[in-house]
């Protein structure tokens, strides 16, 4: 199965980037960039959802309603600037994956990519549901129906992905060096470098957002 990153790489990835990009004047090197190092980050949160039975259930639940259908249109979504509902539901799955660490998470990545971090935010508003659909679409079409099929999917999606990306392996330590808590982003970081840093703390979070 190919990885997020290698999604990312295609012919649909190179469209995202550019269209991305587009909604914030930054150079597609620079945007690709900076989702290849954020992807991997977000699914290890989704991977570490998926890794309990309720969990599982409520992320499947999720993406139900995330079933590609962003994707069949990425001309129009990009044309005449992203839609603010778009905006809002990709805030909405990036505040309950990191909670109160996302501006660490944002500076992070603003570091790490060279871009302000008002475009990282604004960038990673637009990743999130694209994300979701993504991963939404291989799940129907692999007719993932419970937590071991999921658990599967995802680690197929994620690969190496953070561990093969010098940008992935440099943010995510940057955030467990500046962050010695253990809050959430150590288990989102512990889970994405393929570690088991610790437990619980993620689960929940996701729990509020993908159990409803």
């Amino acid at each position: 199965m190919s990885g997020i990153l290698d999604l990312l790489q295609g012919p649909m990835g190179q469209q995202i980037i550019s269209g991305v990009a587009g909604q914030t004047g930054q150079s597609a090197d620079k945007t690709s960039g900076l989702l290849s190092m954020a992807l991997p980050v977000l699914m290890g949160a989704m991977k570490k959802n998926a890794s309990t039975p309720e969990g599982a259930q409520g992320l499947l639940g999720a993406l139900n309603n995330h079933q590609g259908g962003i994707l069949d249109n990425l001309g129009g979504l990009f044309e005449g600037g992203v839609d603010d509902n778009v905006k809002q539901d990709g805030a909405g799955i990036l505040g309950h994956l990191l909670g109160s660490k996302q501006p660490a998470v944002e500076s992070a990545l603003s570091q790490q990519s060279g871009m302000d971090i008002s475009s990282v935010g604004n960038i990673l508003k637009v990743a999130a549901p694209l994300l979701m659909g993504m991963v939404g679409k291989k799940t129907q079409s692999a007719g993932v129906s419970d937590a071991n099929g999921l658990g599967s999917l995802l680690g197929g999606l994620m690969g190496n992905s953070a561990s093969s990306n010098s940008g992935s392996s440099s943010i995510l330590t940057s955030i467990l060096d500046a962050d010695g808590d253990g809050s959430i982003i150590d288990d989102i970081a512990g889970m994405a470098m393929g570690g088991n840093k610790k437990k619980g703390g993620i689960g929940g979070l996701l729990g509020g957002l993908f159990g409803k």
